[in-house]
């Protein structure tokens, strides 16, 4: 490492950043589904579908040639990815596998110390599982029938669904398919293809080279908490003894939007990188809460000033946006955040509210970007329609 930190203002950091998470480029053109994953390194998954699900709605942020039934097949039929959990449940490319074994190992650790976890089944009752699943096939928690004992509350679940989860977590059962958002459980030997599953596993010290490695390949640049949290599959301690000792990162200073400076890390070609980073496309996209530019509140805040929290946990009197708010991206700006839902039945997308951001002027352009962003996202979500509710630009400035 040199002692000159490399100093990238902030345009350039947003660019490099979006440039690296696929959204620089306009989201068009031929769709290589299993190539976004990689080029991302995972995709969240998350049941709520208020418009498309979190997963499919960044997959189309990416290419909207994308439909709902693509990742599916990717998932059951070409086996090209598979599931488990980062900093939540993802999609994550086949090949990465052999480097994913220690995060099997870490999670079974915790799942043991969780305390939700604690009317999980005994080894017999885990074997009972495994057995039925050898026996039937792939298995959804509605095969069983185990109840909660004592009080109903939120987060308790029954024992077998306890077990099931236990047992993917540690890597035992997999995620064979889902049948909309239903996950139906199998042996691990039986989903994942041998080539991945019976390949010799990197020793450790690798495996956290190689989280470590791919997570600052795709952020561009980041601290180290930004490198952890990325993957969340390796202690913050075990990131700063990697970073400690790398030759060839790049250290850098990163220009906040307001204007301060922070210290990161970089690869060894950053400055390759800058120059390639192509400028952000400037139609404007409606993007998912769950959005990889979104998920890490921290450094969206200090990159594009864009302080944003999605609200479905919050009470709805004590909600400021809405349940759930879709943060609106113009080039390389946050410029306003729309609440809007599809009624597939009706064959409808109705916007609720619009939101601008201190400073930005609705100018009749972007009106137009933004009802033609609102028709390809009506196409996501198999509606045609797409009606403002009387109230829904009471809150756009510069009318």
């Amino acid at each position: 490492m040199t002692n000159a930190p490399l100093r990238i203002r902030n345009r350039d950091a947003r660019r490099l950043w979006l440039d690296a998470q696929g959204l620089a480029a306009t989201p068009t053109g031929p769709l290589d589904l299993a190539a976004t994953i990689r080029k991302l390194g995972f995709v969240q998954l998350d049941s709520i579908r208020v418009v498309a699900r979190a997963h499919d709605h960044i997959l189309w942020s990416r290419n909207q040639n994308y439909r709902e039934p693509m990742l599916v097949k990717l998932l059951k039929d070409q086996r090209a990815v598979f599931e488990h959990f980062t900093h939540d449940a993802s999609v994550i490319p086949i090949e990465f596998y052999p480097n994913w074994r220690r995060q099997f190992r870490r999670l079974e650790e915790k799942v043991r110390g969780w305390e939700w976890h604690r009317g999980m089944h005994d080894e017999d009752g885990r074997a009972a599982i495994r057995e039925r699943i050898r026996a039937e096939g792939p298995l959804s928690s509605h095969a069983f029938d185990t109840k909660v004992e004592g009080p109903r509350e939120m987060w308790r679940r029954p024992p077998h669904k306890l077990s099931l989860d236990y047992m993917w977590y540690a890597g035992e059962l997999s995620t064979s398919h889902r049948d909309g958002f239903t996950k139906f459980y199998d042996l691990t030997e039986r989903v994942i293809p041998p080539a991945h599953l019976k390949c010799r596993e990197p020793s450790e010290a690798k495996q956290v080279d190689w989280l470590c490695r791919e997570a600052i390949n795709r952020l561009a640049f980041g601290s180290e908490g930004d490198i952890q949290r990325f993957w969340a599959a390796a202690d913050l301690e075990e990131v700063k003894a990697w970073a400690a000792a790398q030759k060839d990162l790049v250290p850098v200073e990163i220009e906040s939007a307001e204007g301060d400076w922070s210290r990161a890390l970089a690869p060894a070609d950053i400055e390759t990188r800058l120059a390639a980073a192509e400028a952000p496309t400037s139609r404007l996209r409606i993007l998912s809460p769950f959005d990889p530019v979104i998920r890490d509140r921290a450094r969206l805040k200090r990159l594009f000033g864009f302080d944003y929290r999605i609200e479905i946990f919050v009470p709805a009197a004590k909600r400021i946006w809405g349940y759930y708010v879709y943060p609106l991206l113009e080039g390389d700006r946050m410029i306003g955040r729309l609440c809007a839902k599809a009624d597939r039945n009706a064959g409808k997308l109705t916007v609720e509210r619009l939101w601008t951001e201190p400073g930005v002027m609705w100018t009749p352009a972007r009106a137009a970007k933004l009802d033609a962003e609102l028709a390809r996202f009506a196409r996501l979500a198999n509606t045609g329609e797409v009606d403002w509710l009387p109230e829904a630009n009471m809150d756009i400035r510069g009318r």
